[in-house]
């Protein structure tokens, strides 16, 4: 098997605000002396493993992260009968489990039972934890120390076993991720625009009123290149062999990359865009990304096209490291709308097999 799958991809968002900084303004990098838009890989795989392709494809096989596990078990043990005092000791020593309390001892708002840090529970640990919570409701006694060793190494999470797991207190359950994202950046300069807008009032239409509000949001729009690299053979291990679900894996990944956009003012700009142009490479090679090829940003001439010229730039990056390297796959595949090229059938099948 061919350890490595590696997948560029370019895609065109019209204007759009798919990830914000803290000032609510689009993401930039500043990439060959030339600044351009950027989406998070963060944002990125957020969208992909909430989706509804993850869903339908992986229900029953996608883990949770949260903080609010202790909040969830003390409402189910207090609906279970268990006394509040009572509940509250037990959730704290379950949730606990999977890491630092806050520090914060009042009871305001439950702040006591969550957790520090976002955990990631598979759903190996939710079905764990669930089995104690009916078993602490039944006998009306407290967990003991054999029952709280509810973490687990996990083996049917597919989200987990792609984009890992970190937990600081207990770093031997931690999963090494086996899908490593970049963060997507334009091929072109590309600039933060400003949109300004207002709203008028329904009920008070009058012109010398003015508007009811006025206010302003930042956009940009560009072509994006995007890197991914799949570890297959981790991939595998990390769903302890099982090749039937990581092939199911690879599908809603495929899927996923090339049709869900992160969800990002999406009611404001409806910026849902598919991708383009997909260049998949299969092999046991070294991984190298090709974002060299648009350290010169894509400037198109006289009419030129600049979806055009990027493929091109994105090939011959290809074939220049080919030549220096000596070959960097055993063998590609690739998808292009603009000539019809391919088809996501058979990029699942090329991933996947």
């Amino acid at each position: 098997m061919s350890r490595f799958v590696q997948l560029h991809l370019l895609t065109s968002y019209p204007p759009s605000n798919l990830n914000r900084d803290d000032t609510g303004r689009p993401k930039t990098a500043l990439v060959g002396d030339a600044n351009r838009l950027r989406i998070s890989s963060q944002s990125l795989k957020r969208a992909w493993r909430c989706s509804e392709t993850f869903e339908s494809t992986l229900g029953g096989h996608l883990g949770t992260r949260t903080k609010l596990k202790g909040k969830q078990v003390f409402a189910a043990l207090k609906e279970g009968g268990i006394p509040d005092k009572t509940a509250r000791e037990w959730a704290k020593e379950i949730a606990k489990q999977f890491g630092k309390l806050k520090s914060d001892k009042k009871t305001e708002n439950d702040a006591d039972l969550e957790i520090e840090q976002l955990a990631h529970f598979s759903p190996e640990e939710e079905a764990a934890i669930q089995a104690l919570v009916a078993t602490l409701v039944a006998r009306k006694d407290a967990p003991t120390e054999a029952e709280l060793k509810l973490l687990s190494q996990p083996r049917h999470a597919v989200d987990i076993a792609m984009f890992g797991r970190m937990l600081a207190d207990s770093a031997e359950f931690n999963v090494e991720a086996a899908v490593q994202v970049a963060h997507a950046i334009t091929v072109h300069r590309a600039a933060v625009e400003d949109d300004y807008f207002s709203a008028v009032d329904d009920l008070n239409r009058r012109e010398d009123t003015g508007a009811a509000h006025i206010g302003e949001r930042g956009y940009g729009a560009g072509l994006f290149y995007l890197y991914i690299c799949i570890d297959r053979e981790l991939l595998l291990k990390n769903l302890s062999g099982d090749a039937a679900l990581a092939a199911k894996a690879l599908e809603a990944l495929v899927h996923a990359v090339t049709k869900v956009s992160p969800t990002g003012m999406q009611n404001s700009f409806a910026s849902r865009a598919y991708a383009g142009h997909v260049l998949a490479e299969k092999g046991s090679q070294q991984p190298r990304t090709l974002a060299q090829a648009f350290l010169k940003p894509i400037k198109p001439f006289d009419g030129q096209d600049i979806f055009e010229k990027a493929v091109a730039a994105l090939n011959t990056r290809r074939d220049n490291f080919d030549a220096v390297y000596g070959a960097c796959a055993d063998s590609r595949y690739e998808l292009d709308v603009d000539s019809a090229q391919g088809t996501l059938a058979g990029l699942v099948a090329f991933v996947a097999e």
